[in-house]
Parts: structure tokens; sequence; C-alpha cells
């Protein structure tokens, strides 16, 4: 090849590529927190705009859920759609793995895990970036089990603003009986003895191998901790703006769960968004066309879901409790 054919080809790419760093909405940077045994990490989007502006903390939801929504085969992207979006509406996210969970292995073990230990690590958050002289005010954002995450990790470390998306308002072992209603009645009826167990803070030693996946010895004393917090009684502890979200094609929590939780927060914003689903995704059809959304990593976030976050972030919050 010519030098001069060369020179030509290496002037293209270097201005296509500084034209990408000119128009890029958003900057990201790694941040990582010590914790029991190791560091947690996570991925900080900060918007092409001049400071300050707001930033938007995003809780993962159950089970081995990572920063962008994803678990092992199942990879949808949502949060970290959702982060982007939110980014490029001059509004700045950081998302992060829970311990065990993606880049965050700490030297811990599952059965050493407490929801205390997740509550903490956000608030560790929360303070982190109350720090950061780049944010004008901090959100934030639950999804799912993170729902009540956020909103105890937002009161403790006064955060400004509590975004919970598909939230339940129930204790976790309510949550968990309503979602296996349609096990065989046996099964059913040998989780009502192992929850009522784990409610009053024993183990059990003998699992059906047909709930084995769910009650391992090993995530036991995790669901004791977690069934000691009923939101619908945390939330009314906030004293500060609340929007609770909830899409209609949920087929995990109910729109039912939404309109709960704003009935025990009764000046918090309430959000339904038509045929939106558990991971944010638009989808009109049977449950089948809506779990398929679930393996999809191309398809889009819900529009209406940003837009109505960004709103209630931009508003002067006038109307809400401070």
């Amino acid at each position: 090849m010519k030098k001069s054919a060369l020179l030509f080809i290496v002037s293209i790419l270097s201005g296509f590529l500084y034209s990408q760093v000119l128009t890029d909405p958003f900057q990201s940077y790694d941040l990582s927190i010590e914790c029991e045994g190791g560091k947690i990490f996570g991925t900080l989007l900060v918007p092409n705009a001049k400071s300050p502006f707001p930033v938007a903390l995003l809780i993962s939801g159950s089970g081995p859920t990572d920063r962008d929504g994803n678990q092992p085969n199942m990879k949808n992207n949502s949060l970290r759609y959702l982060a982007e979006n939110l980014a490029r509406q001059g509004i700045a996210t950081f998302r992060y793995d829970k311990r065990l969970i993606g880049q965050s292995k700490t030297g811990q073990r599952e059965s050493d895990i407490r929801f205390e230990d997740y509550i903490d690590d956000a608030k560790q958050w929360i303070l982190k970036l109350k720090q950061d002289a780049r944010f004008s005010k901090v959100i934030v954002i639950g999804h799912s089990e993170g729902s009540l995450i956020g909103m105890i990790a937002a009161g403790d470390s006064k955060a400004d603003r509590f975004i919970s998306i598909a939230g339940v308002f129930k204790p976790a072992d309510r949550v968990i009986l309503e979602q296996t209603k349609g096990l065989p009645t046996h099964l059913h009826k040998e989780m009502i003895a192992i929850l009522d167990s784990l409610r009053n803070g024993k183990m059990v030693s003998h699992v059906n191998p047909n709930l084995a996946a769910l009650f391992r010895p090993s995530v036991q004393p995790y669901m004791i901790s977690w069934m000691k917090y009923d939101p619908s009684k945390e939330i009314q502890q906030l004293r500060i703006p609340i929007l609770i979200i909830q899409g209609t094609a949920d087929i995990q929590v109910g729109v039912d769960h939404a309109r709960q939780l704003a009935a025990s927060a009764p000046r918090a914003e309430l959000k339904i968004i038509e045929n939106m689903n558990h991971v944010l995704k638009i989808v009109e059809g049977d449950r089948n066309k809506n779990v398929a959304t679930y393996m999809n990593p191309n398809l889009p976030i819900s529009d209406e879901l940003v837009k109505a976050i960004t709103d209630f972030i931009k508003n002067n919050g006038s109307r809400y409790i401070h």
C-alpha cells in the first residue's frame, strides 16, 4: 500500500474516532469500595455536561443479577440500558455488581451473606456519591428486590429521592408463596412449612430436592435476614420524594404491589406503564413472548420509563415531602 493511501486511511480513522469522542453523550469510569473479604465494583456514567448534575444509584434485583441486569444465560441489559438512557438525559448513573456477583468476587461464601450486607453496601455507595462535588443530588433507584434495599439505604443515608421499579409491598416469604402458587399441592405445603421455620429464625435441614434450588442450606441464612423487613412499613420511614413504577406486563410482580406500596406512602407518585414487563421491556403477547425478552439483549427498554424517571428527577420537587 502506498504511503499516501495509508496516511489517508489513518486520517479518516482518526477523524472518525475524534468525532465519536466529541459526540459521545457520557464518559464511563470504574469505581470500587471495600467490603468484607474484598471489593465491590461498579460503573459510573458521567454526562458530557457542565456539573453539577444529579446522579442515580441503580440497585439490581435478587439472585445472581449483575450491574447490567443480567444473569447467567439470561442477558437482557435492562439496567445497562436504563443507566445509559438516563446519562443521555444529563443524569449521571452508577450501577454495581453485588457481593459474589460479576466482578465483585469477595472472599465470602454464599452462607456468609445477609440482607443487611446489601443495605450497607448501598449506603456506602450513596455516601461516596454524596461526597462527589460533581453531583447536585443523589437519587436511589431500586429494581425488584433492590427496591427494598434501596428504600432502607436511601433513608439511612439521606439520599435526595427514591424510585422503586417492580418493587413488592409484602415481606419476602409472602412474595415467594405468591410467586410459586402454581406448584403442586404437596410441594406448596412443604414450602409453607419451610418458610414458617425460616420466618422464626430456624434453618431447615431436610428439603425436598424439588425445592432445593430455592432453599439450599447456604442461602437460608440470607432468607432469614431478608424476611425481617416489610416494604410497606419501611417506605413509611422515608421523608423524601418517592416515585413508584410498575409495568402491567410484569409476570413476577403484579400491579397491585405498586398500588399497595403507594398506599403506604400516600404522597408518593405512582406510575403504571402499559405492557412493560419485569426486565423493563415493552411486550405484547403471551407468557412465552414475555419470557423471551429476558434473553434478548438487543430489545430496548421502555421509553416511557426513561421519561418518567427523568421528569421525576429533574422537577423542582415542590409537591413532595422534604
